[in-house]
């Protein structure tokens, strides 16, 4: 089933809790966190604190994004703060499998991000081992940014490597997703979208998370 999957980066956090359980009730189906260090991005964002709030307010599942240079520090804190899956990125991870088994074993769901320029090969040795791999379709840090076409060949070959190969995981696409474009990453291979502004910065959730999905069925 496909997914959508608000970042409540684009969120008005100074009403955070209502904003949550509006895109909840509107048919979001997973919470997606952004978490950024000031390093690896230039951005600086929230932590397990956070996740530990949203939990207490959602049912939905949590997507943890670590956007940050040192993520085995973290790892343990927003596994306990309740996080469903927790996705690191393969740019700042010389070893991904010990980091994966060691994300599994806390009883959360793994994933690996990569950014545009990140070849899919940087994968090839874990992906029987993950649940998720998060492509990136802007240059993360900031919300807003428009989608780079060039991710969809990207999205493709992933899908047709996953299908051959019949390997369990997901394929989640993130930056400058909209009504637009959905349909194509979608078409693509796509299986979970996240969105920012294209969900927070409009009037009626319920009916921009509608024809998401609608666009794609």
């Amino acid at each position: 089933m496909k997914k959508i999957a608000p970042s409540i980066l684009s969120a008005d956090f100074s009403r955070l809790d209502k904003e949550v359980r509006a895109v909840e009730r509107a048919g979001a189906d997973l919470i997606h966190v952004d978490v950024m260090d000031g390093h690896f991005v230039p951005n600086i964002t929230i932590g397990p604190l956070v996740v530990t709030g949203l939990k207490k307010l959602t049912s939905l599942p949590l997507d943890v994004h670590l956007m940050i240079e040192e993520p085995g520090r973290y790892i343990e804190a927003f596994a306990q703060a309740g996080a469903t899956w927790i996705t690191i990125h393969a740019e700042v991870c010389r070893q991904l499998r010990p980091m994966i088994r060691r994300i599994r074993q806390l009883n959360v769901r793994p994933g690996v991000a990569l950014n545009p320029a990140t070849p899919l090969r940087r994968l090839y040795p874990v992906l029987e081992e993950i649940d998720l791999v998060l492509l990136m379709s802007v240059n993360p840090g900031f919300g807003g940014q428009a989608f780079i076409p060039a991710v969809l060949k990207k999205v493709e070959q992933l899908r047709e490597m996953i299908d051959r190969n019949n390997y369990s995981l997901e394929i989640e696409v993130d930056g400058g997703i909209k009504l637009e474009n959905i349909g194509g990453v979608s078409r693509a291979g796509g299986d979970i979208f996240v969105l920012g502004t294209g969900i927070f910065k409009t009037a009626n959730y319920r009916e921009t998370i509608r024809r998401l999905k609608r666009e794609v069925l």
